[in-house]
């Protein structure tokens, strides 16, 4: 697709009211008889979302008109594409919404991660094909959104970076799918883990910031590129400001058909509210969620970052006057925790409670109590509640939480500052004050509290490394070469040594994370030389100040993250090589392989030799020093290879959304026993069921790989309801002991014992039955059949 041009853009003759299309058959009229093309003039002053797809069409080529004539200025291209965007992206006041704010995504746009795997400037061929085939769409719009596709197709972000890789890199990195074929490594495509200062847009409002901005703008040259910066900031802060005004029209339309009297008083209350914030800075708990959710949204951000220190301030002025009691306030936060559900995303959507470093702590452990009793109340997958906790803190916070996941609720998700806060320290190497600041977001990577990034840009299966070694470089899945050179297997011969196969593997993870860092350092290379991605710099550390986008030198530290996959099923299957092949002589590797290729059929007596090796999980030396060794590995390699770039650090995480099941449907059958296209085990957990030896084994198990190596590693646990209500007294002294032996994490599923089992039987019946996959929550009749397995497969304790 050329530039657009005269020759195929929609015109809006705003003065005239009439609409006049050029097409190459020249000027046509389109009248008042098509009076849905008439809607097309009132985008930014009607009251309503934009739903006829003429007109999403008619929005998506002034955005990308847009983005075509604003070159050599960034910083002004995100700001004005983003005052056309936003049109597409709210979504209207539902009759219980207490707050405004509800976005979707556009098929075209900018965001710093979007839907299908993308970010910044992007494109979703799915929405894009469900556009062009509704049966409402004009021809000639037909004919528009073609040539709109054409170009995205060729000018979004991902498609302009993956054109600078050299050809190594394009062989080493094919895909993006780690959902849809076999791999050792997949990359992704994404700016997230943004933690924004919600304190700060609280304490100073939508005025404040301005006023801030303003003052760095009048140091600046007018010039300068901090100066465009600045100034599409305030452009931003603008378009903060139209959104308040078009949902003020939407709710006195609303209000002239509204009978019930408290919900007349409810939107009387919002449109006071949106008239407020854009001039002054909140001063109730209610003016502050709305401002951080819309402000959220706008930015597309997916995380909340410390809530309860956001809103303490005005939570307490709120108390003192007697403006609001405690019913009230988890009101509020019970329409706030819809909202966040109705915006789908499940792999994030954190909300961080409690821990050290707070300001106003004394007011924050209030909000922290509303949060988790709202949790209670509204019995959902997001948002997903964590509360940080330390020796010393209010013993309610921790009580409160204990109470709610025994109830078979997911959240709150429980980190240990004694330990997280001193792991930080070595592993992104920086100072306490710095550290006590580390929260965690999507399936639990950490962070530092809008001072710091750690987006996960991709994904390596350890599983798969290893079976493609035992395979001298060929997949089985595919018969296909994968992996490192294969010439670079000469110097291992057949592996005749145990320390030979060792050396291997470790060469091939070492060959892919080489690149996948070299990746990292790319995207972000690319995120900022495309844009300074307005709304998330002038709420993180240091951007402002500098005149800088967060991805552009803006941010304090720039940090990066592997997410690493099957470290359980690897370290289970070096102990069983070991013991089997080496050490006892009773097979040879030939045979491994050959009963791997046939998925065990051709030899089951070897496969059950397999099951019955040690396996980690239950406290036995051999096999959890082979997970140490694992994690070592893979954590510290990782680790040197951020040395290489321009990023403060590159870690991995040790983390699992439902990547283990969606790769293990595409992993052959495995040394540890694991047959062909099953999951893979979840997190820093052994693999399902492979704990055979009690919670004590259980937990003495996942305590020995060290955390201050990498940045987060989650730890799922399957408590029964007896053992958590029933016997609550000695499930207390169990975990205190967990965490004062150096636990920092754990994500519970609260079931009865046969819940899950009856739930696959009699899904009507169980619709409500939460459990924890992973870095997300789900209810199970709504999971997958082999996500459902993974998770039944899990020890219950």
């Amino acid at each position: 697709m050329k530039t657009i041009t005269r020759r195929n853009f929609l015109i809006n003759s705003i003065k005239t009211s009439t609409i006049l299309f050029l097409s190459s058959n020249g000027l046509v009229k389109l009248n008042s008889q098509n009076t849905q093309n008439m809607k097309t003039l009132q985008l930014a002053s009607n009251n309503r979302v934009i739903s006829d797809p003429n007109q999403q069409v008619d929005n998506l080529l002034a955005f990308t008109k847009k983005y075509q004539e604003i070159k050599g200025n960034n910083a002004l291209r995100e700001a004005e594409c983003y005052k056309i965007q936003w049109k597409s992206m709210i979504c209207n006041i539902a009759s219980d919404d207490l707050f405004v704010g509800l976005t979707k995504q556009p098929a075209i746009g900018f965001l710093p991660q979007s839907n299908e795997s993308s970010m910044c400037y992007y494109m979703h061929p799915n929405a894009l094909g469900k556009l062009e085939n509704n049966t409402d769409l004009k021809s000639e719009r037909k004919k528009i959104l073609k040539e709109i596709v054409e170009f995205w197709e060729k000018n979004n972000t991902v498609k302009l970076a993956k054109e600078t890789y050299d050809s190594e890199m394009t062989k080493v990195l094919p895909s993006d799918h780690y959902f849809g074929e076999s791999g050792i490594v997949f990359t992704l495509w994404r700016m997230s883990g943004v933690q924004m200062d919600y304190e700060k847009l609280v304490r100073l409002g939508i005025p404040g910031l301005r006023a801030e901005i303003a003052d760095y703008q009048k140091q600046v040259s007018k010039n300068s590129d901090e100066y465009s910066l600045y100034k599409a900031m305030l452009l931003a802060l603008d378009t903060f400001a139209d959104v308040c005004q078009f949902y003020c029209a939407q709710i006195d339309t609303l209000l002239e058909t509204e009978t019930t009297a408290g919900r007349k008083s409810d939107l009387q209350i919002m449109k006071q509210i949106l008239l407020k914030l854009p001039e002054n800075k909140p001063e109730t708990l209610r003016e502050a969620i709305q401002l951080v959710y819309l402000y959220n949204a706008l930015d597309s951000s997916r995380n909340y970052g410390r809530l309860d220190e956001a809103l303490a301030t005005v939570y307490e002025a709120d108390i003192k006057i007697n403006h609001i009691n405690e019913e009230e306030a988890v009101r509020l936060f019970s329409s706030f925790w819809r909202l966040i559900s109705k915006r789908n995303y499940r792999y994030d959507s954190r909300i961080i409670i409690g821990g050290k470093g707070r300001i106003n702590e004394a007011y924050s452990d209030k909000i922290a109590l509303l949060m988790i009793e709202t949790t209670r109340q509204v019995k959902d997958i997001v948002p997903q509640l964590a509360l940080r906790f330390y020796n010393g803190q209010n013993p309610e916070l921790y009580h409160n939480a204990l109470n709610v996941i025994g109830e078979g609720n997911p959240f709150p998700m429980l980190y240990n500052d004694e330990v997280n806060i001193p792991s930080a320290m070595k592993a992104f190497n920086i100072p306490y004050n710095e550290a006590v600041h580390i929260i965690q977001y999507g399936c639990g990577e950490y962070v530092l509290n809008h001072r710091s990034v750690g987006t996960p840009s991709a994904v390596i299966s350890l599983l798969q490394a290893l079976i493609v070694i035992l395979h001298k470089g060929i997949d089985p899945i595919s018969g296909k070469h994968m992996g490192m050179p294969l010439d670079r297997y000469s110097k291992y011969g057949n592996f005749e040594t145990y320390d030979q196969l060792w050396k291997a593997y470790c060469e091939q993870v070492e060959y892919h994370v080489d690149f996948l860092a070299r990746h990292e350092q790319l995207e972000y290379d690319f995120a900022g030389k495309s844009a300074p991605f307005l709304y998330s710099s002038m709420l993180m550390d240091d951007c402002i100040k500098r005149g800088k986008g967060i991805y552009s030198g803006g941010i304090r530290y720039l940090g990066g993250t592997l997410e690493a996959y099957g470290n359980s099923n690897v370290a289970d299957s070096f102990t069983a090589i070991k013991k089997l092949v080496y050490d006892e002589r009773k097979i040879s590797l030939e045979q491994l392989v050959k009963a791997l290729n046939s998925n065990f059929t051709s030899d089951e007596l070897l496969r059950k030799m397999l099951l019955d090796c040690p396996k980690y999980g239950n406290d036995i030396k051999e096999a959890d020093d082979n997970l140490v060794k694992i994690h070592e590995h893979i954590c510290n390699y990782t680790k040197d290879q951020g040395k290489k770039t321009n990023m403060h650090s590159y870690l991995v995480v040790v983390i699992n959304n439902d990547a283990n099941t969606l790769m293990g449907a595409h992993t052959a059958a495995s040394p540890d026993g694991r047959k062909a296209n099953t999951y893979l085990n979840p997190g820093n957990a052994p693999v399902g069921g492979a704990d055979k030896n009690g919670v004590t084994a259980f937990f003495n198990s996942i305590l020995k790989p060290r955390t201050e190596i990498h940045a987060g590693a989650v730890q799922n646990m399957k408590f029964s309801k007896e053992l958590f209500n029933e016997y609550r007294d000695q499930l207390e002294i169990l975990m205190k002991t967990f965490w004062q032996k150096g636990g920092a994490q754990a994500m519970f599923t609260v079931v009865g014992r046969e819940d899950l089992q009856q739930a696959m039987l009699y899904p009507e019946r169980y619709q409500n039955l939460i459990v924890r996959v992973g870095g997300f929550s789900e209810r199970f009749v709504n999971l997958p059949r082999h996500t459902q397995d993974e998770i039944l497969s899990r020890t219950l304790y």
